[in-house]
């Protein structure tokens, strides 16, 4: 098994070095092509882009430096941040400076190592978030075993089998997506390398690679959404037996925070890669937004604003700092 993995991993690099010497550059759209509205767009985002930065590394600092943070749910929350901090960094800074540029292009290489990259944080996150869920659902269900069942090792293996898990399914997506061939179609409907805008450039037929695409990405989002449902589930059951009205309240906010961002982030790329490749470029740009730029920004918000172990810790070190 591990040797089949190798030969593919070499067959895939000699492919993409291969495509790099042929010196294939892309054109890159952008959300849309009307000059006017392209500096509002570049200070939107950029805006946008800081606003993510700041509140990424602030959290990943924090929960770096307060001891009393250094616990599983933290532990995954930190990967969130430094994942969304990728993330968005994957595409950002390309996007705006296409947006003030005249040349809107990105080299062969360019564009796959941005997919990878994108497909990689991705994928990472969205196990990061089933793991967060399994996590609460240990806190709630089980919290006389919450220290053994979460333990550092647990932790350190669950966070260690969701970048395996990227490491494998992007490199699998990234070589369907190098058997492509483009002829002399270059310009990208999109603001980034995605996958179905790639497909839609390609001069031979696509109906495999995109069957292999939905069935990577349906597993990438059916598999921890069922995971976190029945996590869910089990927990909504369980909180409907504490007889405490502040127990309710408590175990509810406790995740609160994590079912909306799970909302947002599934629910986004459900819709943008669970679909055939002719549904409309633009309802697909409006949604990549959503994921792309929207979501990193909002984690570090939704789960430090509704979260009194973050205030505790920032007012802490404010005061820390002080003196």
């Amino acid at each position: 098994m591990l040797c089949k993995t190798l030969f593919f991993l070499y067959v895939t690099l000699f492919s993409y070095a291969l495509r790099f010497l042929q010196g294939r550059m892309f054109i890159l759209v952008g959300l849309t092509d009307q000059s006017v509205l392209q500096l509002p767009l570049f200070f939107l985002f950029l805006v946008m882009y800081m606003v993510t930065v700041m509140g990424n590394l602030s959290l990943i600092i924090l929960i770096g430096l307060s001891s009393h943070l250094h616990t599983a749910m933290y532990f995954f929350l930190f990967n969130l941040s430094f994942i969304d901090l990728c993330y968005s960094s994957v595409f950002t800074p390309k996007m705006l400076i296409n947006i003030i540029s005249e040349k809107k292009i990105i080299s062969y290489m360019g564009c796959m190592t941005q997919l990878y990259f994108f497909c990689f944080f991705g994928i990472s996150e969205s196990y990061v978030l089933t793991s967060m869920a399994y996590d609460r659902y240990v806190a709630i269900c089980n919290p006389l075993l919450y220290n053994i069942a979460m333990s550092p090792k647990v932790c350190s293996s669950l966070m260690f089998g969701s970048y395996l898990m990227a490491f494998f399914e992007a490199t699998t997506l990234i070589g369907c997506m190098l058997r492509l061939t483009f002829c002399d179609a270059n310009t990208i409907n999109h603001y980034l390398c995605d996958i179905y805008p790639l497909l839609q450039l390609s001069c031979t037929g696509t109906h495999i690679i995109e069957l292999e695409v939905i069935i990577v990405s349906g597993i990438n989002v059916t598999v921890p959404s069922l995971t976190i449902f029945i996590s869910y589930g089990l927990i909504l059951s369980n909180i409907l037996h504490i007889k405490s009205t502040e127990g309710r309240s408590k175990a509810f906010s406790t995740c609160s925070s994590h079912i909306i961002a799970v909302s947002l982030f599934f629910g986004s790329s459900a819709f943008v890669y669970l679909k055939p490749s002719s549904v409309s470029a633009d309802d697909g740009k409006i949604s990549s937004v959503f994921y792309t730029n929207v979501i990193p920004m909002m984690n570090p918000l939704i789960y430090s604003l509704r979260n009194k172990d973050v205030k505790l810790a920032l007012r802490k070190t404010l005061c820390v700092a002080e003196f």
